[in-house]
């Protein structure tokens, strides 16, 4: 016999799932609808301690307690965080697990980083304002659970025993971060996309054309997919539909997705598109410089790197040169040069090796800049998750004080360059542009949070931030050939520049796929890579 153990999203308790465990005992399944510690009838069971490792114990006894050999575990937006944390504890009692309109948590990360309300996750992770201090984070009233989740589908009725029902919940179910041991790496999986929500298998499957190596996992013969389109409360505004795609998930049902061929290399391991001289390379913390040759053969001083590290305040290893092929470096002494700081794009996974500075596009936008007369620089800035764009908009920060605190550099002439996901790193630079920024360059760009990409703060979208841009030269690339829900970005930027007079120079690859200047290697992809790198050293 199967059963079913239901986990519901934040504030909200067993009730919540009345239908649809109905519709699924009729069936002849067991249903195990969960309320957890300090919600619904339980609040009054909550302590000072009572955080995400209370639900996930209240789980593991749910899971203790039933009988049946096929048990299949569902977690509904944060319900997949403690269903994730029982399951890693008694791997070999579940059948499957399904993620109901819910993100992909790892081991550390905390259900706060995809709180959708943008309002509740600042208060979550500032350690002044936290909750308030009360220990609890309330619910929202009936007018403000759009900010929680979609709620298309839900009639007024749903609505109001939606609100009804909710209570408030311990905050440090928000902040506990999730511990994973990796026992769940064999058990099968299946994700519900409740298509309100804004993602959708088909979308899913663009995004997968990118090569992003967190995508790889959910190519898994064992992980299988559907859509259901209402908004993110199904269990209340398509109990019967949600009940019938749980009952095919736990057969086995469901899309697959295609898996790239094995022997292929991601995009961004494949050659640059240019055929570009190797040039000298310093390295210090999570920054490079490509330095242009020397013609008199000075040698690198890898000194005034350090140097400038200590004066921008970075932390990190000690400088490394490589000069591989290289006729030597700029003498300290020589005039400083103009610089180019490209920023790569993610999230990407902190277990990727190379790291992207390594990567063959970013090697290649650096040595070809270092050819051009300008220095080229790369960093490792830590995008790992969604929630990591506050963290990386201050590792572009600090790697452009470094930059423009190295002797060999001309401080008042600089370029930001980013890339694919870093996009919305943009948001800063184009909000307040400084004298010294000469020019901000994109690249098949996202320029506003996609689809299904919660937990993104309103400051990362370049589209609003053109409000501040002034006459900052701006120099887009875009491709024929891009993700649908990324090229909408791309549109509602470029629609928003002309409406405020920016100065924008697009550079269309009619042919090109995202990440062109590697995966396309064309006389057109070649053309448009010189154009963008004559457009901006052009500023400079």
């Amino acid at each position: 016999m199967t059963a079913f153990v239901l986990v519901s999203g934040p504030f909200t308790g067993g009730e919540v799932w009345r239908e649809v465990a109905a519709r699924l005992e009729e069936s002849g399944a067991e249903v195990y609808p969960a309320t957890l510690t300090g919600l619904g009838e339980r609040r009054e069971e909550a302590g000072p301690d009572t955080g995400l490792e209370t639900h996930i114990e209240d789980v593991v006894r749910l899971i203790d307690g039933v009988e049946a050999t096929e048990l299949v575990i569902v977690g509904h937006d944060y319900g997949i965080h403690p269903v994730l944390g029982a399951a890693d504890r008694r791997p070999e009692r579940i059948a499957r697990i399904v993620y109901l309109d819910a993100g992909l948590p790892q081991d550390g990360d905390a259900a706060v980083q995809l709180v959708p309300d943008e309002e509740v996750r600042r208060r979550l992770l500032d350690p002044a304002d936290r909750d308030g201090g009360t220990g609890w984070i309330d619910p929202p009233a009936a007018d403000g659970w759009q900010r929680w989740g979609s709620t298309a589908g839900l009639s007024e009725e749903a609505l109001a025993r939606l609100t009804g029902l909710a209570a408030p919940q311990p905050s440090a179910t928000f902040t506990q971060p999730l511990r994973l041991s990796g026992a769940l790496a064999t058990v099968p999986t299946s994700g519900i996309f409740c298509t309100e929500s804004g993602m959708s298998i088909a979308k899913l499957e663009g995004l997968m054309t990118l090569g992003m190596p967190q995508f790889k996992a959910l190519a898994d013969p064992r992980v299988s997919f559907f859509d259901l389109d209402t908004g993110h409360w199904p269990m209340l505004s398509r109990p019967d539909e949600l009940a019938e795609l749980l009952l095919g998930a736990a057969a086995g049902e469901g899309h697959r997705l295609a898996a790239a061929p094995a022997q292929e290399l991601p995009g961004y391991l494949r050659p640059f598109v240019l055929d570009v001289p190797e040039q000298t390379r310093e390295r210090i913390g999570r920054v490079d410089l490509y330095l242009p040759a020397d013609p008199d053969g000075a040698g690198a001083a890898g000194a005034n790197l350090a140097g400038a590290a200590g004066a921008a305040g970075a932390a990190g290893a000690a400088g490394a040169t490589d000069a591989a092929g290289a006729t030597g470096a700029s003498d300290a002494s020589a005039a400083p040069r103009p610089a180019v700081l490209f920023v790569h794009g993610g999230p990407v996974p902190e277990t990727v090796r190379p790291t992207p500075r390594d990567w063959t596009t970013y090697v290649g936008y650096g040595r070809y800049a270092a050819s051009q007369g300008v220095i080229g620089a790369t960093l490792d800035h830590r995008l790992h998750s969604l929630a990591d764009y506050p963290l990386a908009a201050a590792d572009v920060a600090e790697a452009v004080e470094l930059l423009r605190a190295d002797p060999r550099v001309d401080g008042d002439r600089i370029a930001l360059w980013f890339f694919s996901g870093g996009g919305p790193l943009s948001a800063d630079w184009l909000s307040a542009p400084p004298s010294w920024l000469r020019c901000l360059a994109v690249t098949y760009p996202i320029l506003a949070p996609l689809p299904g990409w919660q937990g993104v703060d309103s400051r990362f979208r370049p589209v609003d931030a053109l409000a501040g841009a002034g006459r900052l030269p701006v120099v887009l690339t875009r491709v024929g050939l891009e993700v649908t829900e990324i090229a909408a970005t791309v549109e509602e930027f470029v629609a928003a520049a002309e409406a405020r007079d920016t100065d924008l120079q697009v550079i269309d690859v009619p042919h090109g796929h995202h990440g062109f200047d590697t995966v396309d290697r064309t006389d057109e992809s070649r053309a448009a890579v010189e154009q963008a790198v004559r457009s901006v050293l052009g500023h400079l």
